[in-house]
């Protein structure tokens, strides 16, 4: 062997320990995360779209960072349940998706940092003071102010004019819930249209209702925001198709696998987000300190395919203003 080729040999060698000790002298970080949903819907994606962004952060799981994750399923139970169990694993940080389970994670931790997605309202819920100032534990990304749930009564009737009747599918167990429908009367008024409430508790009382509903002429559906809409989001779909009601949906997972019309905001934009400010929590920031932020951009999705089904012509102006159409 050449003396150089030895020399950069033996260098090399003594630099594997250094290595090795540089990773193991690195910090391992906890992340514990909840779900609220099914890992059948779009939060899969949603998830790994979180993950990547953390990974470009420079936090990669299994090296220095560990993450817990937990799926809820829209069961206040569960919810309950899996918040106890994060915060009991002394997390660096969590990161909530959903109305839903702030209440539980604030009443268990006042403490660990939270970050949060798909929240609608987390002022008026009382988990923040107030959005440019956090002021405890927690902070994150809200989904919309109340005004945008009046663009879904205005799409409905846009979209399908003969609609007279709307029925809103909300979670009235959460305050996201009453604020979406309190708004939606309103603006209802304004269009000529009547609109009632079918609770999302469970399967069997969306299909009661929602075929009750359907028993009387000019109607059409308005899907709220809650995780127990996308838990239940293929029933749904399938009695929006079965009874020719037009729907209008809070975000594009719904269109893609067969609804309507969707307004709302960028789901994966919000967890890629969520992933900059763990990373900054992380790095020493503390929750009160980064304002709450709200999305700069909602998205009109559209599916042709279902609009032919119901035998609906989309309007030129409507159609102009899509973001996504379906085929």
């Amino acid at each position: 062997m050449k003396r150089r080729e030895f020399i950069t040999l033996l260098g090399g060698a003594a630099a594997w320990p250094l290595v090795a000790r540089a990773q193991q002298g690195e910090r391992m970080r906890r992340i514990g995360v909840l779900m609220n949903a099914t890992e059948e819907s779009d939060q899969q994606a949603n998830l790994a779209a979180f993950t990547q962004a953390l990974q470009q952060l420079g936090w990669t799981e299994g090296r220095n960072v560990q993450i817990e994750t937990r799926w809820a399923r829209g069961s206040a139970p569960e919810i309950r349940r899996h918040a106890g169990e994060l915060v009991a694993l002394a997390p660096d940080v969590i990161f909530a998706t959903g109305t839903a389970a702030m209440g539980p994670f604030l009443q268990a931790t006042r403490t660990v940092p939270i970050v949060f997605v798909n929240v609608a309202d987390p002022v008026g819920a009382g988990f923040i003071d107030s959005l440019s100032h956090p002021g405890g534990n927690a902070t994150g990304f809200i989904q919309f102010e109340y005004s945008l749930s009046g663009k879904w009564v205005e799409l409905l009737k846009q979209i399908a004019p003969g609609v007279t009747r709307a029925a809103v599918l909300r979670d009235p167990t959460i305050t996201s819930g009453i604020g979406q429908f309190a708004v939606i009367q309103s603006v209802a008024q304004s269009v000529g249209m009547e609109v009632s409430a079918i609770n999302l508790r469970d399967a069997g009382e969306i299909e009661r209702g929602v075929t009750k509903f359907a028993g009387a002429p000019n109607g059409g559906l308005i899907v709220a925001s809650s995780a127990l809409s996308v838990v239940h989001g293929e029933l749904i779909i399938a009695l929006a198709a079965r009874h020719k009601l037009p729907a209008v949906y809070y975000r594009r997972y719904f269109v893609a696998a067969g609804g309507l019309i969707s307004y709302g905001y960028d789901t994966v934009a919000q967890f890629r987000a969520a992933a900059s400010y763990v990373d900054r929590i992380l790095k020493g920031e503390k929750p009160s300190n980064l304002p709450v932020q709200a999305p700069t951009k909602y998205e009109l999705v559209i599916n042709l395919k279902t609009a032919k089904a119901l035998g609906l012509e989309v309007p030129p102006m409507v159609l102009a203003r899509a973001d996504e159409v379906i085929e």
